[in-house]
């Protein structure tokens, strides 16, 4: 059936009508005449599969990904740049007029829209290398990934003639183009075609270090920062330069700051940089002991790490600290975190996120006490339909 794209949803798939009935479309963008088939029916919504584009839209952009049309990410890449911003701009104030909050973020570019991910995750299945598909577990076998750094896709086909038939992949890499592999798999791995690689720095297996070091350096305005195979750290250099500089503009000098889900330190070790003395929570231990590597490292001594579950950790907490900075999982905050927010009302909170949804839902239990005065859209997930927010809350 032929149908008219009106409208992009908060996860980047095309929206048409069908009989009245809300009918998602992947890979489509508002414009867009298109003959579908519809993959499964409901009571309140379809969802189809694009057959055929019958008429595009003037500006649509040409997919920059060879694999677009069967890999399930990067949703956005019919769009310029500049539309993938306003699609997101547009997402974030309509979720948070959802609880009733007016909001204009400020969208913040990224440097380099491609060739930016520092970490990619593939699967080997039966002996091909990709992704999932979306909603499937088919593989979408892939020779290179338009997103991910240069050093990074580089490994990809190396990997691909590995003798391996199932593995789980990852990739990470620094800004000096050095890499990590981390495999995790039941087969025997020989390692001799990989350690030839000249920015190779280590090899892990099932948690186990086989070759080189677990760790690498990444530099980001002038801080150095270890990071060890299983830790956390942003995905997008280029944006983490500007996220930081942010979270510095927003630390009051010489105040106390406490960093929730403080990973490798980097939020805390840059708002100490301002801050009269700034504690870090991190519930993986390795992300830990790096934050504490890393306040060496950068010769910062203001700051403190404490491994532990944070959810627990801050009803042990004895000091008051006049700021808060939050960088949460996906799932946001728990309950008992925004019991304790509630209770001890920080003059500031910082609430970085990866996603708005959750977000959104933790704001609306604290938004009758904090002023939310300054939102920021940060593009560090480019041609997905991510975003990462930065909202400056401020005590009533």
């Amino acid at each position: 059936m032929q149908v008219l794209i009106e409208k992009l949803d908060h996860q980047g798939q095309g929206i048409a009508y069908v009989d009245g009935i809300v009918t998602f479309v992947p890979k489509c963008i508002p414009g867009d005449v298109v003959t579908i088939k519809i993959t499964k029916k409901s009571k309140h919504y379809n969802q189809g599969e694009i057959l055929e584009i019958i008429q595009k839209v003037p500006n649509r952009e040409e997919a920059f990904c060879p694999f677009y049309y069967k890999c399930g990410g990067c949703q956005l890449q019919n769009l310029t740049y500049d539309e993938t911003l306003d699609y997101k701009r547009k997402k974030i104030s309509n979720i948070f007029q959802k609880i009733n909050l007016v909001v204009e973020p400020e969208m913040i570019k990224n440097p380099e829209p491609l060739y930016y991910r520092n970490k990619i995750e593939l699967k080997m299945q039966n002996g091909h290398l990709g992704f999932y598909q979306k909603a499937t577990n088919e593989i979408v076998e892939i020779t290179k990934c338009p997103i991910t750094s240069k050093s990074i896709n580089e490994l990809i086909p190396v990997i691909a003639k590995l003798n391996l038939k199932n593995a789980d992949v990852i990739i990470r890499s620094n800004l000096k183009g050095e890499v990590l592999l981390i495999f995790k798999t039941q087969e025997k791995l020989n390692i001799n075609s990989l350690t030839n690689f000249h920015n190779l720095k280590g090899i892990i297996v099932n948690d186990k270090l086989v070759y080189g070091v677990d760790y690498l350096i990444e530099e980001i305005n002038g801080l150095k920062f270890k990071i060890t195979y299983d830790a956390f750290f942003q995905v997008n250099p280029f944006i983490a330069q500007i996220l930081f500089n942010l979270i510095k503009e927003n630390i009051p000098r010489n105040e106390t700051v406490l960093d929730l889900y403080s990973g490798v330190g980097t939020l805390t070790l840059n708002a100490a940089l301002k801050a009269k003395e700034a504690l870090g929570i991190e519930i993986v231990a390795n992300a830990s002991k790096n934050g504490e590597a890393n306040s060496a490292l950068n010769k910062i001594k203001n700051v403190t790490f404490k491994w532990g579950d944070v959810e627990k950790e801050i009803t042990r907490l004895k000091n008051n600290y006049a700021t808060w900075i939050v960088d949460p999982p996906r799932k946001g905050l728990d309950n008992k975190t925004i019991a304790v927010i509630l209770e001890k009302r920080p003059k500031k909170i910082i609430y970085v996120s990866c996603n708005i949804h959750t977000l959104v839902r933790d704001l609306a239990k604290i938004k009758d006490i904090y002023e939310v005065t300054k939102v920021y859209g940060l593009d560090m997930f480019s041609y997905t339909y991510h975003e990462e927010v930065l909202g400056i809350l401020n005590l009533r």
